[in-house]
């Protein structure tokens, strides 16, 4: 491995400022842009976030209208994001903000780092690209590029590897912090790719590479995940009385909470057993028809589901009954759930 020193700086910065792309949020260098914008990217590319950016932003277009929006108001916002404790976070941290700072949003690394929700990352990020804070902000992209670039084989999945990496940054960081971060994102998004296929002759930081010099771009950045997951059986039912559909609001706590289901139940049962359960319920079923299985993976646990269209004779006040339309606009439906109406 091979120290990491400022001969980097200036071709990655020329690098950038000639080859960064066109993004909403780098229009002008307004915090609550930048803040929305890192938040969505968080397991999301950016191809995929331009459009619920967009849509955020004509809904919400500060952080006034953020701290009051409806709680389904914005997870529907939020739907198909995933991860929606990031959306209930920038809430709590919109009011935060307007409790604490007078709707401003804080300028200094230590305190934007205070708000909810909100990391070492992205508090670097903020700080760096809306303020030149010389902060660093490390994200999976900049921790390839450093474990390339200078031949690193930590485990970059283990939290001691992000902080030396970190500590490395702030020790060369220019007075153009911002730019450089999001040089190092860009060059991580645009050439220095994943899973093998990184485009050297392109990089501009080629002839400092270790990796590239001494083969090793297919194995860098070493990710060993140690995480133990857990398989989770559900008989999910689509439930439909005429036009509208059974939907519930689930636990305010927990895996997907405060987002609308499909009714469901643990296990994988037999069609008298669902039967009887939607007995149970009050209502009266007059049809049965199994659904194609289907899996979703959550961050640690799968969810296996077995799934039936079941028409009923009357609605039940046990549930809400919806539209297809009113799915589509009023009630966030996580994925899991959604792809099964399709």
């Amino acid at each position: 491995m091979c120290e990491l020193n400022a001969d980097c700086v200036e071709p990655l910065l020329d690098w950038y400022r000639q080859n960064k792309r066109s993004l909403p949020w780098r229009a002008d260098r307004e915090p609550y842009h930048v803040w929305i914008s890192e938040i969505m990217l968080q397991q999301t590319r950016i191809e995929a976030v331009l459009r619920y950016y967009a849509r955020f932003m004509q809904a919400l277009p500060d952080i006034r209208s953020l701290s009051e929006v409806d709680d389904d108001l914005l997870l529907k916002l939020w739907e198909g994001l995933g991860y929606y404790s990031r959306a209930r976070n920038l809430k709590k941290a919109a009011q935060v903000v307007v409790r604490d700072f007078g709707g401003e949003f804080p300028r200094r690394y230590d305190a934007i780092r205070t708000l909810p929700g909100i990391g070492d990352y992205t508090a670097g990020a903020i700080a760096s690209i809306c303020y030149d804070e010389p902060v660093p902000a490390v994200d999976g992209n900049v921790l390839r590029v450093i474990a390339r670039l200078t031949g690193d084989r930590r485990n970059v999945l283990a939290p001691q590897t992000k902080k030396a990496v970190s500590e490395a940054l702030r020790a060369i960081l220019p007075a153009s912090s911002g730019a450089f971060n999001e040089g190092l994102m860009e060059l991580g998004e645009l050439v220095c790719l994943p899973n093998g296929a990184p485009l050297c002759e392109s990089c501009p930081l080629r002839e400092l590479c270790a990796a590239r010099r001494e083969g090793l771009t297919e194995e860098l950045p070493v990710r060993i995940r140690q995480l133990s997951r857990t398989r989770s059986e559900k008989s999910v039912l689509v439930i439909r009385c005429g036009e509208r559909l059974a939907v519930e609001k689930r636990p305010d706590t927990g895996l997907l909470s405060g987002l609308y289901q499909l009714p469901n139940i643990d296990g994988f049962h037999s069609d008298e057993e669902l039967l009887d359960t939607l007995r149970a319920w009050g209502l009266e079923p007059l049809s049965l028809t199994h659904l194609k299985d289907a899996k979703h993976v959550f961050t640690h646990v799968d969810w296996y589901m077995k799934s039936c269209c079941v028409t009923v004779a009357g609605e039940s006040d046990r549930f809400l009954w919806a539209t297809e339309e009113e799915l589509n606009t009023a009630y966030p439906l996580p994925t899991a759930f959604k792809k099964l109406l399709k």
